[in-house]
């Protein structure tokens, strides 16, 4: 799994080998002697027992109906695979679930009971909650599926801005990113409509990322539920790198680690300096209409352009590309003299663009431009130290993940 080390609260909660006995969270249970009864008709599942659909506003309730018995343990999970955690009261005759349960879900309890006579009981209940008229909350994950450069972040988009401390950590334990083979990463609060998740270092080049939701349901706030989400898989190629030294006029570009050609160039000049810093490369073009106006320069000025571009590599959303300037390489390896553009031979150009992909990275040094921001022009997302990133994290990189959720949840399955 690709997210960062997990917590466990409260007790142990993998599945128990059915043994000699079975024993609740913290223990007290008795040996079983024979086949275990059927603990369901000594038990009170409250509104979820009389076969109607249950209001998801509701807790669940468990309570013993004779004298002398008590609740050993209990499982309730969802057919998405969402435990509930619950608590039971000190004599073990009631138990309450203290998460809340999903709209429009199929819910299997499983509880262990023990009588008076310390004879062992088991059984399983089944019922269904009804579906919510709130507000759904939908989740967008990005990029579409395809294969990609080792530095491309995986974005979430929010139907709706989430603010609350509460809200953002209840949403970002429940967006689960998995990668083969596993990285440690976090997601990262761009702003209340955007999370993006990154790795600690880049992805390992032919990696499989899967990102899911398992939010569809639960409540988020009064009137706001989690919608249903299309799961996203992606996958990472070769490892592929340039950087390019601004004041040196020459880019080097790696491919798993092998240096393949060193590039000259030219970047921006005084007034349109390019940024320094990481950059992933957002797409690539093959021609691309480039003019002074669409990066503020006024028509029919002293810096005026408008030219066409072949072999572009796109930067920035602002327009900062690496492409070719078959007009500038007379500079190129000597002076900057662009409008804040990577220039390169056409020759050049076309190999770098037939190289790439998006995802791959760019990286600019030794300049004398402003830093790359590290949101809203592209992904700037690697120019953030790794604990810079952890405190975007609405649960500081670590959480509690849903197949972990409920307490006590030792009932082993009879063999």
């Amino acid at each position: 799994m690709s997210h960062t080390p997990r917590i466990q609260l409260g007790c142990a909660l993998l599945l128990a080998p059915l043994v000699a006995g079975l024993a609740g969270c913290g223990g007290g249970g008795k040996p079983l002697a024979g086949e275990p009864y059927d603990a369901v008709g000594q038990l009170s599942f409250g509104s979820a027992g009389d076969g109607a659909e249950v209001n998801p506003d509701d807790p669940l309730k468990i309570s013993t109906k004779g004298s002398g018995s008590r609740i050993t343990d209990v499982i309730a999970t969802d057919s998405a695979g969402r435990r509930v955690s619950g608590e039971l009261t000190a004599d073990g005759r009631a138990w309450r679930s203290t998460d809340p349960l999903a709209s429009g879900a199929e819910y299997t309890v499983l509880v262990a009971t023990e009588n008076g006579g310390g004879a062992a009981g088991r059984g399983e209940h089944n019922f269904r909650t009804r579906d919510s008229d709130a507000k759904r909350l939908d989740v967008t994950f990005g990029p579409e599926a395809g294969t990609y450069g080792v530095g491309q972040p995986i974005t979430a988009e929010l139907s709706e801005e989430i603010d609350d401390a509460k809200e953002r950590a209840k949403i970002e334990g429940a967006l689960e990113v998995r990668s083969e083979p596993r990285v440690e990463g976090a997601w990262h609060w761009v702003d209340g409509g955007e999370l993006h998740y990154r790795p600690k270092e880049y992805w390992p080049s032919d990696t499989t990322i899967s990102v899911t939701s398992s939010l569809e349901g639960l409540p988020i706030r009064d009137g706001l539920r989690g919608g249903e989400t299309d799961a996203l898989e992606i996958s990472t190629g070769d490892r592929v790198e340039a950087v390019a030294d601004i004041a040196n006029h020459h880019m080097t570009v790696t491919r798993n680690g092998e240096e393949l050609r060193t590039i000259p160039i030219t970047t921006g000049k005084a007034g349109f300096a390019t940024r320094n810093g990481k950059k992933v490369i957002l797409g690539t073009e093959s021609f691309v209409r480039m003019t002074g106006t669409s990066i503020g320069i006024p028509a029919g000025s002293s810096e005026s352009y408008d030219l066409p571009v072949y072999w572009a590599a796109r930067l920035t959303w602002s327009g900062e590309y690496v492409h070719g300037a078959p007009w500038s390489v007379g500079s190129q390896g000597y002076d900057n003299v662009s409008h804040g553009c990577t220039g390169l031979s056409t020759e050049n150009a076309r190999w770098f663009y037939e190289l790439v992909k998006p995802g791959d990275i760019v990286e600019h040094v030794n300049g004398f431009g402003d830093d790359m921001a590290p949101f809203g022009n592209g992904f700037g997302d690697w120019n953030l130290s790794w604990e810079e990133w952890l405190k975007g994290s609405a649960l500081g990189g670590f959480y509690q993940p849903q197949d972990r959720v409920g307490t006590p949840g030792r009932l082993a399955p009879l063999a």
